[in-house]
């Protein structure tokens, strides 16, 4: 089984009313490339990646590793998801040892403002609490990005710490479903 509870990676498509997430492929590759030189994007997750650096390192098939969700509207990737186990390093927890599920989410410029962030990490969201009853999942972000925390709380995450990483405060929620959600 994989770390997802799983026996193998991806799960089959999930599809939401307007997106479908699924397995990244080569024809992903081009948007990936935009995603990471995109300097609003780089603007939250401690800057943008040269695009000549991108286009050199991208594998042909970006992302195809566990917890890795691919956004898709109208079969045109616009954005990802993903899920991977936070390490124990770092701060923020809600068990001793660490490893909780981490939600992480980046869309395209031209995706924001439309509600597809919210629908894709909550059919990702759904997905794992059906995978793996009762695990917690938890989110972290730089304070200052105030989308994403609107994001949090429309999600159901809610306040567990506050901490610096990265040069700047986080904020590090933890994921309660609200009822009727999910």
């Amino acid at each position: 089984m994989t770390a997802w509870g799983t026996d193998s990676w991806p799960p089959a498509p999930i599809r939401t009313a307007r997106l479908v997430l699924r397995a990244s492929e080569a024809r992903d590759r081009p948007a990936f490339v935009d995603l990471f030189a995109s300097p609003e994007v780089g603007e939250h997750i401690g800057g943008a990646r040269p695009r000549d650096e991108l286009e050199r390192a991208v594998p042909e098939v970006p992302g195809r590793r566990p917890g890795v969700f691919v956004v898709t509207l109208h079969d045109t990737m616009i954005g990802m998801i993903t899920l991977d186990r936070r390490g124990a390093d770092r701060p923020g927890h809600v068990r001793p040892e660490g490893g909780e599920a981490e939600l992480g989410s980046m869309f395209l410029p031209t995706a924001w403002g439309q509600g597809y962030a919210a629908e894709a990490c909550e059919a990702a969201l759904a997905w794992f609490a059906a995978t793996l009853p009762g695990e917690p999942v938890v989110l972290s972000t730089r304070t200052a990005h105030t989308r994403a925390l609107r994001l949090a709380a429309r999600l159901g995450f809610t306040e567990a710490a506050r901490f610096e990483e990265y040069g700047a405060e986080q904020w590090f929620g933890v994921h309660t479903p609200l009822p009727g959600s999910l």
